[in-house]
């Protein structure tokens, strides 16, 4: 009986982002993904009137550095949980987020039906039983000949990430394949973080259960105050990691939805 009890508790977004939402902001892991987000959207020309949407937009970080990396950018995000909504709202004043549940047929999509020239699905799909249900349903929000930038984990999994309700991790081969099964044209399917992202998720890995200890703690004690400088110290690692090797722990997916 304990199983299904532990699947809706990792699933429960809304007390996820009440719980972990200041962890999840300072997370270097975190930022790290959202830097390369923004040149990946540049790359692929990304402008600041751009419109752009964060599909499963969580409490509104990655929202925050696109309205700077974007400045007149119209963005929006959508979001399965309300606590989510919430923070992102109060979070990033200019943007605005909605609720939505991409695993549910919408009749009415409102103004955002065929609305996004580029589109961000970061850190959501290793969440779900059917991504690809998912994706039918987030194509309705990009316009013809969107462009969709996709980041999900790779390499194994921590105790956290199977906490937190990770299903599955990706490899390029297999992420490019999802996205083309659901009609994307994927222009690029590859991996970054070696080698400095890759060392950072092996100490996660072997912190074990103990990690999910230290991030539910609301005391700083000794073991938090370490982790914190830990952190720290991998936020200026990542500067120097490589993209486009077959070595990197983080997968990430450049695609176009058909015109």
């Amino acid at each position: 009986m304990t199983i299904p009890s532990a699947r809706v508790d990792r699933d429960n977004w809304d007390r996820h982002w009440e719980s972990y939402a200041a962890e999840a902001e300072r997370n270097p892991a975190q930022q790290y993904r959202r830097q390369l987000v923004i040149k990946l959207l540049a790359r692929y020309g990304c402008s600041a009137a751009s419109r752009l949407l964060d599909i499963g937009s969580g409490q509104g970080d990655l929202a925050s550095d696109l309205t700077r990396a974007f400045p007149q950018a119209d963005i929006a995000g959508i979001e399965l949980s309300a606590a989510g909504v919430a923070i992102a709202s109060h979070k990033v004043p200019g943007a605005r987020f909605f609720q939505r549940d991409l695993l549910q047929s919408c009749n009415d999509l409102g103004p955002l039906q065929s609305w996004a020239a580029y589109a961000v699905c970061s850190e959501v799909l290793e969440h779900l039983d059917d991504p690809g249900l998912f994706l039918d349903h987030a194509a309705e929000y990009l316009a013809p000949g969107g462009v969709l930038v996709v980041t999900v984990p790779g390499g194994p999994k921590s105790q956290f990430d199977l906490h937190i309700g990770h299903r599955r991790h990706y490899n390029p081969h297999l992420l490019r394949e999802l996205l083309e099964r659901r009609g994307f044209v994927v222009d690029l399917a590859t991996t970054a973080g070696f080698p400095f992202f890759n060392l950072y998720r092996l100490v996660v890995i072997l912190r074990g259960r103990r990690l999910i200890t230290d991030v539910d703690s609301k005391s700083r004690n000794w073991s938090a105050v370490l982790a914190g400088a830990v952190m720290m110290l991998f936020r200026g690692l990542f500067r120097m990691n490589l993209l486009g090797t077959k070595l990197g722990w983080q997968t990430i997916a450049v695609a176009r939805k058909e015109v």
